[in-house]
């Protein structure tokens, strides 16, 4: 009984402290809460879609490193929906299969007779590099709120926490006293508002860091891949 009834005052100061927060203060509490919860959804999601792109990854290098031919790979980085260096695979492999149309028309998949020219691998590594970014775009997205809440939520806190201690001071003022119970809902209030802020923008902050890092080595994962690519282009065309 000793070590729960601390629990429930402390629980029940907590609600009270809410129910006697000032309308600005509530929505200030409101907006933080808001944002905290979006973060930790948006940092469930990326979690789990760069554990997803990562294991495609990796089934599909396995797959590319044990080919002897680019053709070879078509099938498994049309089943690698995930991965995005199958995606990156895609759009070079097209791009070469369209060259090829044009220089040998009706024989797009045969080898050209007339080959690939330097210029010819140039555009498909411009088209390559350009599928990466398209992809390095869709994994980024919703990232950003992580920064914005990140930035903003100890600044909303510190707001929270201004308007308390002026309802503080207010109440001294109409009271004419600076007791305890006079300064206290303003003080716990302002205290509470700097809890959740930083409770909201910590998480978002080392979340935002880690996403990052990932999206750093997703994107150097992608440069490799199009030079991988590039190297068994030439030795099977030139």
């Amino acid at each position: 009984m000793e070590t729960v009834a601390p629990i429930i005052t402390l629980t029940g100061s907590l609600w009270q402290i809410i129910a006697e927060t000032s309308t600005f203060g509530a929505i200030i509490l409101a907006a933080l809460l808001f944002m905290s919860i979006v973060s930790w959804v948006i940092i469930f999601h990326k979690w789990r879609q760069y554990k997803s792109v990562m294991d495609s990854n990796s089934a599909f290098m396995q797959q590319f490193k044990r080919s002897h031919r680019l053709s070879d790979v078509v099938g498994q980085a049309k089943g690698q929906r995930e991965s995005h260096l199958a995606r990156v695979f895609q759009g070079g492999y097209e791009e070469l299969l369209q060259i090829k149309e044009q220089k040998n028309p009706g024989g797009a998949i045969q080898q050209s007779q007339q080959g690939l020219s330097e210029s010819d691998i140039d555009v498909i590594e411009m088209s390559m590099e350009r599928t990466l970014t398209e992809q390095m775009g869709f994994l980024e997205q919703r990232t950003i709120f992580l920064a914005t809440t990140g930035n903003s939520a100890p600044f909303m806190g510190l707001l929270g926490t201004v308007v308390g201690i002026m309802d503080s001071f207010w109440a001294i003022g109409e009271r004419g006293s600076a007791s305890l119970a006079v300064v206290a809902p303003g003080i716990a209030e302002a205290l509470l508002a700097t809890i959740v802020g930083l409770g909201a923008a910590i998480p978002a902050v080392m979340a935002f860091n880690w996403a990052n890092n990932k999206l750093k080595i997703l994107n150097d994962q992608g440069n490799g891949f199009i030079l991988a690519f590039l190297a068994r282009l030439k030795k099977e065309e030139l």
